[in-house]
């Protein structure tokens, strides 16, 4: 007799959302790639191993928290409506719990206050990105 009922993580992802992780991939690579530009000027581009200490903690924490709240579940696929506040959600535990991985990175010394103001910019660019992202995807589609 099979087993009818879809495991945690078979509701939280449905194929149908594929584009969207695609697309919040993206946008959180350029947009954490900015932000590493903007601290160490475009000779960052040239540094693999800097860069990835930047993006890394951040995507990381992406992969954990997306699915576990529903960033591409079925309803995030429906809508934009469903789609965004779903992405925004998501990233607000993913950019927060990414800080203390980037701050454990080799050279990614910084205050109380520092980290502070890093998680804002994180939180509020990042929702925007995502956000902005998902908007012209249901828009466009």
């Amino acid at each position: 007799m099979a087993n009818s009922q879809k495991s945690f993580l078979e509701k939280r992802l449905d194929g149908d959302a594929l584009p969207l992780a695609v697309g919040d991939f993206v946008v959180l690579i350029a947009l954490l790639t900015v932000g590493a530009i903007n601290h160490h000027t475009t000779a960052v581009l040239s540094m693999p191993a800097e860069l990835a200490t930047t993006i890394l903690p951040f995507i990381a924490t992406w992969l954990v928290f997306a699915p576990l709240i529903g960033a591409y579940s079925a309803g995030a696929a429906e809508s934009a409506k469903a789609a965004i506040p779903l992405a925004i959600r998501s990233w607000i535990p993913s950019a927060i719990g990414g800080i203390p991985i980037w701050y454990l990175m080799p050279g990614n010394i910084t205050t109380l206050v520092g980290a502070a103001i890093f998680a804002t910019v994180l939180v509020v660019l990042g929702s925007l990105g995502l956000g902005i992202w998902r908007a012209l995807w249901f828009k466009l589609s």
